[in-house]
């Protein structure tokens, strides 16, 4: 659905925004791109929007150049901003009418309504924007990029520092999108969001893409798992005979922490509980917890300054 191919942005002062992107995403796909502040995330967004050109290559909708097909390509694209922008004395429904009727769509009050109702919206549907809320306005934005039933769908940052509820409408309307075949790209600090969401995640640092993966895939390889051995007695040290486990010892020394693979067919725990007990240390509880896609998320950034 978006091909993007040689991307670069650099801006007049010598910035470079963009280095070489090169990205295939496909119809009906969820994908998250995740980045720190001033990776190229939303530049990256508006230039596929078109809202801001690129200094060089070439990016496609459904096969359509987004310079020379701007409005065929634009009229594909639904974009909820970040910024929270004010129309001031618009209403919900007026707004909505508005953006459905920009791209040449005509009048469909039925699915505005069923829009509207998927946010929770539709009592506001009258109320103009000043008079809504921060959670309220941002719902409205979205109303508003799905008004006239886009085929893609950006959502830079689309649930920074909104109520719980809004997020939980928010997923289910993604997967709803989904479902529909409409293609998805997320930006998000939430990256449980991308977590739960996404089919794959791509992972922007410095104005390059520096991974583009399946999200379980890259769970799988790069996900590791710990085994968290509470302590009887705190340890002053990993006693000697158990240096071949590389395990790690709480700052307090009341824990061990062993970290493995559990992809593999013998992960070590059984040899390790034997050892420990040769050793004589005991332990009151254990447990294990997986890497989250946050952790590997931080990683690769680390990696890559």
């Amino acid at each position: 659905m978006i091909s993007i191919d040689g991307l670069g942005k650099t801006y007049a002062g010598g910035l470079v925004a963009l280095n070489n992107i090169n990205l295939e995403i496909s119809r009906g796909e969820i994908f998250a791109l995740l980045g720190p502040n001033g990776a190229g995330k939303t530049t990256l967004i508006n230039i596929v929007c078109g809202i801001v050109n690129g200094t060089s290559g070439q990016v496609l909708v459904d096969g359509y150049d987004t310079r020379s097909d701007f409005r065929v390509t634009r009229a594909m694209i639904g974009l909820v901003p970040q910024e929270l922008p004010t129309e001031s004395f618009v209403t919900v429904w007026n707004s909505m009418k508005f953006s459905r009727g920009l791209f040449g769509k005509p009048a469909n009050p039925e699915h505005l309504e069923k829009v509207l109702k998927s946010l929770s919206l539709w009592d506001r549907k009258d109320t103009i924007s000043m008079e809504l809320s921060g959670g309220m306005k941002r719902r409205s934005l979205i109303a508003k990029a799905l008004a006239h039933e886009p085929e893609v769908l950006f959502l830079d940052e689309p649930t920074a520092g909104v109520d719980v509820e809004l997020r939980q409408d928010m997923w289910n309307l993604v997967a709803d999108l989904r479902d529909k075949g409409v293609t998805v790209i997320l930006t998000t600090h939430y990256i449980e969001e991308a977590e739960r969401l996404a089919d794959r995640v791509g992972v922007i640092n410095r104005g390059e893409i520096i991974l583009v993966e399946d999200k379980d895939k890259l769970m799988r390889e790069l996900g590791k798992k710990q085994l968290s051995l509470h302590l009887h007695e705190p340890l002053a040290e990993v006693p000697s005979q158990l240096a071949g486990y590389r395990l790690e010892l709480s700052e307090d020394h009341r824990k061990l922490i062993y970290t493995y693979d559990a992809q593999q067919n013998r992960t070590g725990i059984t040899a390790l509980l034997s050892e420990l007990d040769a050793a004589n240390v005991r332990f009151n509880d254990l447990e294990t917890s997986q890497t989250s896609l946050e952790d590997i998320f931080v990683d690769l950034v680390n990696k890559n300054r």
